[in-house]
């Protein structure tokens, strides 16, 4: 079942990958690939990596899609397909983000303990 929650942030990642792959951006694109990787580290830290970098990387999206869509406007071209398509990769990114605020997410990384209510209260004590 948690497969079905990350795979959004792997798709976001794979997404920059060929982005900056484009762009010719080489650092940025293996940055991207270990980020990736990233996803399978079961730890607190990895996961905030992992949200950073997909927040960074939501960022590249309006960026790229501003200068794009001002280029084709500049030079007489339709533009809004080309907006559109990367107005849904940038909000498909923002969503990989907030993935990681489910609470299926936080517990498989750690984050959330969820107290076991049956035996008593997060405190020891009985309910």
């Amino acid at each position: 079942m948690i497969t079905i929650y990350l795979t959004p942030p792997v798709i976001g990642f794979l997404l920059l990958v060929a982005h900056f792959f484009r762009a010719e951006n080489h650092t940025a694109m293996i940055l991207s690939f270990f980020m990736t990787g990233l996803i399978f580290v079961r730890r607190p830290w990895a996961a905030r990596a992992v949200q950073i970098g997909l927040a960074l990387g939501s960022v590249e999206w309006l960026r790229a899609t501003i200068s794009l869509v001002i280029a084709r406007h500049d030079m007489g071209e339709p533009f809004l397909r080309l907006a559109m398509i990367l107005g849904g990769v940038f909000l498909f990114t923002v969503f990989s983000v907030l993935m990681f605020q489910t609470h299926r997410i936080r517990a498989h990384f750690g984050f959330a303990r969820v107290p076991n209510l049956k035996k008593g209260n997060s405190d020891g004590s009985k309910l």
